[in-house]
């Protein structure tokens, strides 16, 4: 273990090493002459107390058996895993393949909703009518989307364990009602002049950069973070929806002269550092009925009601292109072109 890890407390008369990984969790382990004990948690204390426990427990077991040189690790089987370490032991592999972002959603939905359910059974005894309760329960809070979410998650958990254990998935026959998911729409002109007006006039509250820069350049939240200004003429970002291990993608969304309307009005700097739960208060505080992500619809609602070409707004909103061979592979709007076309774009 790296000397800038190495951490130790004491059990029983035992100097015991213990880590914090890199997600946060805790991991403690001891190997003597026939004896080893492990333990984790996601706190020290819960950490300490589990492997007391077990150090405990094997000090207590029966005495009964002849002396061994050595007694082998128990083999683990879904009979002796618990759901909550093997649901962790699915986290890492998730840290090594998703996008930072993605993993701290799944890591807290799995430490805040899962591991308090399940935590503490062992995966062989998880039935499947206790999972299909427990997300009925969650819908019955008319909460579709996390309930929908936990089921990928636990989905996702029992399928390795099948794979590992060789038993049957206890949510291959777990169904969740249909929902059809809200979809968004392009604020009315009344609501955009009403946004923009709180804006301009609100220039001292957090948010409100960020929400012209949303409605302006339609951006996705999480992309407000890696804006730039480029030339003068360009906002210039990071697209968001793309996987671990590919390329970043920059994207360049031209100063339309809508925008340039109310560039006076926007710190682009404080727009980068703003808060994203922060803009989603104050959008709903403004419009109830509303969230941030309306404003891209907005955005690009606009942009094709001033006439701009399909193709090029989908290059200044990160979507692929769609069609023919020749407009998806063979076609290259220049910049001279775009920013021609961004001239299209006042109301």
């Amino acid at each position: 273990m790296p000397e800038h890890i190495r951490k130790i407390f004491i059990a029983n008369n035992y100097i015991v090493n213990y880590r914090i990984t890199s997600n946060g969790y805790f991991e403690a382990r001891i190997r003597r002459k026939g004896m080893y004990i492990e333990a984790s948690g996601r706190d020290f204390e819960t950490m300490r107390t589990r492997f007391i426990q077990r150090l405990t427990a094997f000090y207590d077991r029966p005495a009964v058996q002849p002396k061994v040189e050595e007694i082998t690790p128990e083999i683990p089987t879904a009979q002796n895993v618990l759901f909550g370490d093997y649901g962790r032991d699915w986290l890492k592999i998730k840290e090594q393949t998703t996008k930072p972002s993605t993993y701290k959603e799944y890591e807290r939905s799995f430490r805040v909703d899962l591991e308090p359910a399940f935590g503490n059974r062992v995966l062989a005894e998880i039935t499947r009518n206790e999972l299909q309760n427990y997300l009925f329960g969650i819908v019955g809070e008319n909460k579709h989307r996390k309930a929908e979410k936990l089921a990928l998650m636990l989905n996702c958990i029992f399928d390795m364990a099948a794979e590992d254990f060789s038993i049957p998935s206890p949510m291959k026959k777990v169904v969740l009602p249909n929902y059809q998911t809200k979809k968004g729409q392009a604020l009315t002109s009344d609501e955009e002049e009403r946004l923009i007006k709180y804006c301009k006039s609100h220039r001292e509250v957090e948010g409100t950069d960020a929400l012209l820069v949303l409605l302006l350049f339609g951006l996705r939240k999480s992309e407000l973070a890696s804006i730039e200004i480029i030339d003068g003429k360009w906002l210039q970002c990071e697209t968001s929806k793309e996987r671990l291990g590919q390329n970043v993608v920059l994207r360049k969304i031209p100063f339309t002269p809508q925008a340039k309307k109310f560039l006076p009005c926007i710190d682009f700097e404080k727009a980068k550092k703003a808060n994203l739960n922060t803009i989603s208060t104050r959008m709903k505080r403004l419009l109830p009925e509303r969230h941030p992500h309306e404003l891209r619809h907005t955005f690009i609602s606009r942009c094709k009601e001033c006439g701009v070409a399909s193709e090029v707004v989908s290059i200044w909103a990160g979507h692929s292109l769609s069609g023919t061979i020749t407009s998806t592979v063979y076609t290259h709007y220049s910049e001279e072109f775009q920013l021609k076309e961004a001239e299209k774009v006042i109301y």
